[in-house]
């Protein structure tokens, strides 16, 4: 049975400016949502012509046709800057970043603990049912598996193609 691929297939709306100081943007919602916001996890941002996933931290909805939402890892207006004019969309299930199909964008990416160690690079990405894995591949050459999920996600960088992660002590050793 193949896995299911979610495709960005819902326009919600485009990124007009950065709000606040805290890293939250106001997204001009298109018609179909004006009325009823979904509850939404996660949405693809197009950049690039690309849609690149960005689990929510947050969003408020005061009516209208805006909506102000806060991602996951971006604290602060720079990080979220380039992100203005850009179309957001959302999955027609709701789900999104789970599946390897929209994972694959992270292979080559440098994982990097807090300490500015870093761990490797992601060689591939395993879809397990409920968990997706990261490969790596040491700086020993060695391969190592971790869990591939927002709760470790500190920040990404996806100009520098850099993942820095917070892992729990002893997690690197289990491999």
């Amino acid at each position: 049975m193949d896995p299911v691929t979610y495709q960005p297939d819902i326009l919600l709306g485009t990124i007009i400016k950065v709000f606040g100081f805290e890293g939250a943007v106001t997204v001009r919602l298109e018609k179909p949502f004006i009325e009823k916001i979904p509850e939404m996890e996660s949405v693809f941002i197009e950049i690039d012509g690309k849609p690149v996933p960005f689990f929510i931290s947050g969003y408020e909805y005061n009516g209208g046709n805006t909506l102000r939402l806060k991602f996951t890892g971006y604290n602060s207006p720079d990080r979220v800057l380039e992100f203005t004019g850009c179309s957001i969309f959302l999955t027609s299930t709701g789900r999104a970043c789970e599946k390897s199909g929209e994972l694959a964008g992270f292979k080559n990416f440098t994982v990097i603990l807090p300490d500015s160690d870093q761990l490797g690079r992601v060689i591939d990405i395993i879809d397990n049912p409920g968990q997706s894995l990261l490969c790596l591949e040491t700086k020993e050459n060695k391969e190592l598996l971790i869990p591939f999920h927002e709760d470790l996600i500190i920040s990404i960088d996806r100009k520098k193609h850099i993942l820095i992660m917070d892992l729990p002590e002893g997690l690197t050793d289990l491999n």
